[in-house]
């Protein structure tokens, strides 16, 4: 039996940070949340990942009854050795738990303890790291769609939740990113237009029983997920739209690369040790919202944790506080935010943001990992609650993105959404 999630403040042992710009948090959250999100709820967790064994670039999504396998790992900042556990929730297409009890979704032990862990080597931020894959012999998925890791110590205390997909692929999906149709969108705007092929599944009603999320680079925040077929033939649901299909292009992601702490790489000015800590300063950002394009490589937001020094990056790569600034004026509507798949896609305290007076210029200092990272700056509009990359990166469309189109289905009296189809596609030919 699973026990309730219990109030409890942690000892931190993230060195202080001269700049004082992370607001620790204290798990006061005594249920679940109503709907998933990727979320650490345990200061002492750091670098919690999800992906395919053996491809840390991977989505966390694998095929029904097949032999691949996800890999879970994260670090725990207190040396102590900690019994920690994880279990599997069941989700809606929207991240909300369905309604199926867990015999119904898992074959096996619906309880786990998370049994392999390995001490830091030759860091200066001393940790233990755990890691688990999934499926194993003792839990297996029986269905598919939306899932969720829950990550729990032995008195029940909740610390972290990853999100993960199983697909049971059904359908087939053609796509094609063009830039916007409108005129008004084509230097700015991409169009996702997709047609969902069948032959295999009889679907009764496609404006109820299928429901459609496309995500760009894998983002929530912007994911469009209201789309009704346009047009419905045999075999084949159409939506070939205008304008509701459009994603702003954004642009190329910004940079900096940590693998190696005794050189400094093209974007970091200084690397110091000071206070029991790395530190890492970068060279100011510049604002690019009315810059021309510039091609520019990157991984679309993502991250790879490595050690240029150490074989073993998991306990070889060491933490250090990584220093970001830019030169703009003050928003008075807003707030900013470092943004990409470090920050979960998502507006997080420790990625905020300070204004400095005196330099004019924001501010912020965040605790990483060793590898090589990518972000943006995003604007988060206090008038309207909305997250605005374009504010400082600007928006274009030859900007390369990856595209994800998820399908889910639900019949008449089904209790569940199904994952039947999934596709990755990519705007890099619009350049």
């Amino acid at each position: 039996m699973l026990l309730s999630c219990q109030t409890k403040k942690e000892i931190i042992n993230i060195p202080s940070n001269p700049n004082d710009t992370i607001i620790q948090e204290e798990n006061t959250n005594n249920q679940e949340l109503k709907v998933y999100k990727n979320r650490i709820l345990n200061q002492n967790i750091k670098t919690l990942l999800c992906y395919k064994e053996e491809n840390p670039q991977s989505l966390p999504i694998i095929n029904l009854g097949s032999d691949e396998k996800l890999l879970i790992q994260f670090d725990d900042l207190n040396e102590k050795i900690q019994e920690y556990y994880f279990t599997i929730i069941h989700c809606n297409e929207n991240w909300t738990e369905s309604d199926l009890m867990q015999s119904e979704y898992i074959n096996g032990f619906t309880e786990n303890r998370i049994i392999n862990y390995e001490l830091s080597f030759n860091t200066i931020q001393k940790f233990t790291h755990y890691s688990f894959t999934f499926p194993n012999t003792e839990t297996q998925p029986i269905i598919s769609g939306n899932y969720v890791f829950k990550i729990y110590k032995k008195n029940g205390e909740i610390v972290a939740y990853k999100k993960f997909m199983i697909l049971d692929k059904k359908v087939s999906i053609l796509a094609e990113v063009r830039k916007g149709t409108l005129a008004e969108n084509r230097k700015t705007k991409h169009e996702v237009d997709f047609s969902i092929v069948h032959p295999n599944i009889v679907i009764a009603d496609p404006f109820s029983d299928i429901k459609v999320h496309i995500k760009q680079n894998n983002r929530e925040d912007n994911a469009i997920t209201d789309l009704l077929p346009l047009f419905v033939k045999n075999d084949m649901l159409v939506y070939d739209y205008d304008e509701e299909n459009n994603f702003w292009g954004n642009n190329e992601f910004r940079y900096f690369d940590t693998k190696s702490l005794r050189y400094q790489s093209e974007k970091i000015k200084s690397i110091t040790y000071q206070d029991s800590a790395n530190h890492i300063y970068l060279f100011n950002d510049d604002k690019r919202s009315f810059n021309k394009y510039s091609i520019q490589p990157d991984i679309n937001g993502g991250f790879l944790i490595d050690s240029q020094e150490g074989r073993i990056p998991a306990i070889e790569a060491d933490y250090g506080w990584v220093h970001f600034s830019i030169p703009i004026e003050e928003v008075p509507y807003g707030e900013i935010y470092l943004f990409g798949f470090f920050s979960e896609w998502d507006i997080k305290d420790e990625f905020k943001l300070s204004y400095n007076n005196k330099k004019n210029t924001y501010e912020a200092s965040v605790y990483l990992k060793q590898g090589y990272y990518n972000y943006l700056y995003a604007l988060k509009d206090s008038t309207t609650n909305m997250i605005d990359t374009k504010f400082i990166e600007g928006t274009h469309y030859q900007t390369r993105n990856d595209y994800y189109l998820y399908i889910y289905y639900r019949g008449v009296g089904d209790k569940y959404d199904r994952l039947i189809g999934f596709l990755k596609t990519s705007s890099k030919e619009l350049f």
